[in-house]
């Protein structure tokens, strides 16, 4: 295992006191990164389901302050509840797609009433994690983030052509690229420190290009007051589900699944780039995290706005721009962005965009999606099995979306939930990974007390593992050893546990080709793993109590990863023949 890269592009920690004065500059910074892609999704939402301008304005005010509170929510601790990290939340564009078909079947009461519900399984699915970790897989939230990514692609063309009456022909795509060329060009040739703001520069561009074609209705900039709140429209909740309210059900449901996941990924990135001595990643934090990002699906929901959610992108941005990771940070972005809401004024000027402009900004977001999902397919490594299951799914699901084969054959709501693309592409991928897990070879299974007595049990255990796949004496004792020194490392001296409290072990063994992997399932301290193994490639080699049986684990194991929940610790250790 090798050392740890030290990231001395860091000023600030998460936990570190920054000055004020610093972390509402770099706030500021952050504000220009979340203002247009939540105003712009919002729009581009609403407008593709002809919601009146009223709605409009609504929508927007709720979602800035929804974002500003997720933001806040994200950098805090409150129990369980927060990621404990600088990490920017913004509307998502995963929900585009289905949000307007809720809207279209039953206005936004529809829309809020299956966002809530969403929301409350979303939550629901943080708490499963360590359950489901074996069938969401990163080769099914891969393939979903791509389908998502085509099946929101021709909303983004349709807004190319919506022009005002009289304008040319021409103006939309003449807009459009213009947008899109020049966000482009910056992204891949710009200097360094100019990058994170190409799509800005990009909006900008084509904002100016569309003036000499008359795109502009100053009409609603003009009638909105300087300060001021909205007239409510909260759209209230549909409690008498309808058939398209099951047939778009398992739609959201699923996307929420693929936000899961996501979030997984984001907590991830922002807990590594956030240090400058990078940790092992801190599940809990995670969870918590995800708990902050359903609370705010959950608010978006019951204001009847699109579902909000964490960008790592944005704040991987953020902070190598700054070096400022401070969770204060976090605090004064979700302040700055509830104050925003109430200045109806400036948050005009960007409904005003031009909708050619919009659908550049939602190609180039719908194709950092797709790319994600490629690099999310690519994470655990592309073997032949999981390349047919993301094929296959992703086709299946594509190919559904444009030809819909049960739409005569069956009645609705099966008719939309079947011809779904994202919904039929899900099941593929899960279906497909559910055969694969239940049909690969059986996991033997030792459940013991977290003790070093029982540890005569765990090595039987291993060796009956080991005569069962053949292996030689010398693979074999490598095997034992790993078990041996995992629970040592496991049980450092002076912890104690009170006589009948001990937690369990749970010891699972799963057969690979010329490999062994150990999960290790138990309660621990507050130490990761993880982090002891890269901390002592680092140190002298004086002799350490403490640390022998961490460095004999490094010795025996070919891979060591060390996942820690609330209440669920995962220790998988791989040892190779």
């Amino acid at each position: 295992m090798s050392p740890a890269r030290s990231n001395q592009n860091i000023l600030y920690e998460p936990d570190e006191r920054c000055p004020p004065l610093l972390a509402l500059g770099v706030a500021a910074q952050g504000i220009t990164f979340v203002l247009a892609p939540t105003v712009l999704i919002v729009a581009i939402t609403v407008l593709a389901t002809g919601q009146d301008q009223q709605f409009m304005s609504w929508a927007v005010f709720a979602a800035l302050i929804i974002t500003g509170a997720a933001t806040a929510l994200q950098a805090a601790r409150i129990g369980r509840l927060g990621g404990s990290h600088l990490l920017i939340t913004t509307v998502t564009p995963n929900f585009i797609a289905v949000s307007v078909l809720a809207m279209e079947e039953g206005g936004p009461a529809l829309l809020a009433s299956l966002v809530v519900l969403c929301s409350l399984f979303y939550l629901a699915l943080s708490a499963w994690l360590p359950r489901l970790r074996r069938i969401i897989t990163p080769v099914v939230s891969g393939t979903v983030l791509m389908l998502i990514a085509a099946m929101v692609l021709p909303i983004a063309f349709d807004r190319i052509k919506e022009v005002p009456e009289g304008a040319t022909l021409a103006a939309g795509p003449c807009v459009a690229a213009v947008t899109l060329v020049v966000t482009t060009m910056l992204m891949l040739r710009a200097p360094r420190v100019w990058r994170p703001w190409s799509l800005l520069i990009g909006i900008a561009a084509g904002c100016l290009t569309a003036v000499p074609f008359g795109l502009y209705d100053f009409g609603h900039l003009i009638a909105s007051p300087w300060v001021g709140i909205p007239d409510s429209r909260f759209p209230g909740l549909d409690l008498t589900p309808t058939a398209g309210f099951w047939g778009l059900l398992p739609m959201f449901l699923i996307v929420g699944v693929v936000q899961v996941i996501k979030s997984i990924g984001d907590s991830m990135v922002a807990q590594q780039v956030s240090r400058r001595r990078p940790r092992a990643t801190d599940f809990r934090l995670i969870q918590g995290s995800i708990y902050a990002n359903g609370v705010g699906i959950l608010l978006s929901g019951l204001a009847g706005t699109p579902p909000t959610t964490s960008y790592s992108s944005l704040t991987v941005s953020l902070i190598n721009l700054t070096g400022v990771a401070a969770r204060s940070v976090g605090y004064t972005v979700g302040g700055l962005l509830v104050v925003l809401a109430f200045f109806p004024k400036f948050t005009g000027l960007l409904l005003i965009i031009p909708s050619p402009v919009m659908a550049s900004f939602l190609v180039i977001a719908l194709a950092m999606l797709f790319v994600e999902g490629i690099q999310t397919l690519a994470r655990t490594g592309l073997d032949p099995q999981r390349a047919i299951v993301a094929g296959l799914a992703f086709s299946t699901g594509l190919g559904m979306q444009h030809l819909n084969i049960f739409k005569d054959l069956v009645g609705s709501p099966w008719d939309m939930l079947l011809g779904n693309g994202i919904t039929v592409g899900t099941a593929t991928a899960i279906a497909l990974t559910a055969f694969l897990e239940w049909t690969s070879p059986r996991r033997r299974r030792l459940e013991v007390r977290l003790d070093i007595a029982d540890l005569p049990r765990i090595d039987a255990f291993l060796q009956k593992v080991a005569a069962r796949m053949g292996w030689e004496a010398a693979a074999t004792g490598r095997l034992r050893s790993a078990g041996e020194e995992t629970l040592a490392s496991l049980l450092q001296p002076g912890e104690d546990f009170p006589q009948g409290e001990r937690p369990r072990l749970i010891v699972a063994a799963r057969p690979k080709a010329e490999a062994v992997e150990l999960e290790f399932l138990a309660v621990f301290d507050e130490e990761n793993l993880e982090d002891r193994l890269a901390y002592l490639n680092e140190q002298t080699e004086t002799f350490d109590e403490k640390e022998l049986s961490f460095r004999l684990l490094r010795h025996y194991a070919s891979s060591v990863r060390h996942q820690k929940y609330h209440g669920l610790d995962i220790v998988t250790v791989r040892v190779n023949r």
